[in-house]
């Protein structure tokens, strides 16, 4: 039995595999006289343990100390398994933008985007991660895939208020041709729109008070317009009976036919409801505002908005719960960055077996017990 598994690792686990490939292209950033690990050892160790469960450096050194056995079938491990102190050491010393290159290029030979797929773009801060001395702990801004469910990139920056300037890096590096990229306010700007545009992919902007102008223009249109497009959708969830009502405009009267919005064909407005039955809460309503390069119908758009918040229930949510990502305290270094994409890279393996009918947390246990399991998940 034990050899029938050292065959498979074998196969599974040979030099044309895109995990290895791709990942074999990260610089090593030890000096020569200190390697007493291979570099693709520690890399899979990593990824093959937080798959399993592991948390922090010393869950993945325990995880390896159990396991070797099985990790001897496909890795070198000329001195031994490497301690928590080499994982944090060379996790937080390797260059965290190439790692991220090398995340993104892996990603692709997963995803198969669908035309007008929805891209899911928005920030998540690691509270974990604040030092102190510093204003704020560190902040991801990531792109999701909601048809897919897949997470396709990240990029960090400092702060929450410069997402503004971390989404064009992102958009930059991301294949998204055909695609519809979706962000919240914090993303409604014009040379984000610009970016979005130029990678050939499609918009849909939230619109708030950063953009007064912009937000008093659209308002303007709906109490004025003769000509709106509507859908209605009404759901009962958890005890909440929620109507959405998404109305949108695509001639426009108040809004200058040169503004500075490239694309910019069709306004949104989503009006909801949401009534409690069990309880005398009384009824919340909301009212929210889009704009987009695309002239479809309301239903589309409906949908569209709606799949945008994926990337917090999916992604997210999950990272904190399943992943316990926001009570992390790594914080030396790149190691933040770099265990974030160890996270995602175990997420979207994860996420890839579609036949399991538990959930992510109990996946990694699963992973953890069934070697058999481990390479399923790994061949995904």
């Amino acid at each position: 039995m034990y050899i029938i598994l050292i065959i498979n690792i074998l196969y599974l686990l040979k030099p044309t595999n895109k995990l290895i490939s791709i990942f074999n292209e990260i610089d090593d950033p030890r000096r020569d006289l200190t390697k007493l690990h291979k570099l693709n050892d520690i890399l899979l160790i990593g990824i093959i343990s937080v798959i399993c469960g592991a948390d922090s450096w010393n869950e993945m050194e325990l995880y390896a100390q159990e396991k070797e056995e099985f990790l001897r079938a496909f890795l070198a491990l000329p001195n031994g398994i490497p301690s928590h102190d080499t994982f944090n050491r060379v996790f937080s010393a390797i260059d965290s933008k190439q790692f991220e290159l090398c995340f993104i290029e892996w990603v692709k030979t997963l995803a198969k985007l669908t035309d007008k797929e929805i891209i899911a773009i928005d920030g998540k801060t690691i509270r974990g991660a604040k030092s102190k001395g510093k204003k704020s702990p560190i902040h991801m801004v990531s792109a999701f895939a909601c048809t897919n469910n897949l997470v396709l990139g990240q990029v960090k920056t400092a702060e929450k208020s410069n997402e503004i300037t971390a989404i064009p890096k992102l958009l930059e590096i991301l294949s998204i041709k055909n695609t519809v990229v979706t962000i919240d306010a914090m993303g409604c700007q014009t040379n984000i729109a610009d970016k979005i545009i130029e990678k050939e992919a499609d918009y849909i902007l939230a619109v708030k008070g950063n953009q007064e102008e912009l937000l008093e223009q659209i308002q303007d249109e709906f109490k004025f317009a003769k000509t709106i497009a509507i859908n209605t959708n009404q759901g009962l969830d958890h005890g909440r009976i929620e109507t959405r009502i998404c109305s949108c405009i695509t001639d426009f009267d108040f809004i200058p036919k040169k503004n500075s919005w490239i694309n910019l064909k069709t306004i949104i407005r989503i009006e909801s409801t949401r009534e409690f039955k069990n309880n005398n809460k009384p009824k919340e309503n909301a009212i929210r505002y889009y704009i987009s390069s695309m002239e479809t119908d309301a239903a589309f758009f409906q949908n569209a908005v709606r799949s945008h918040w994926a990337i917090e229930n999916k992604l997210h949510w999950t990272l904190d719960v399943a992943f316990s990502e926001d009570a992390s305290r790594k914080r030396t270094g790149n190691a933040t960055q770099n265990f974030s994409i160890l996270t995602k890279i175990a997420l979207n393996l994860l996420k890839k077996d579609s036949k399991s009918k538990v959930g992510i947390k109990s996946r990694r246990l699963k992973a953890a017990i069934n070697n058999q399991y481990m390479l399923k998940i790994l061949n995904l």
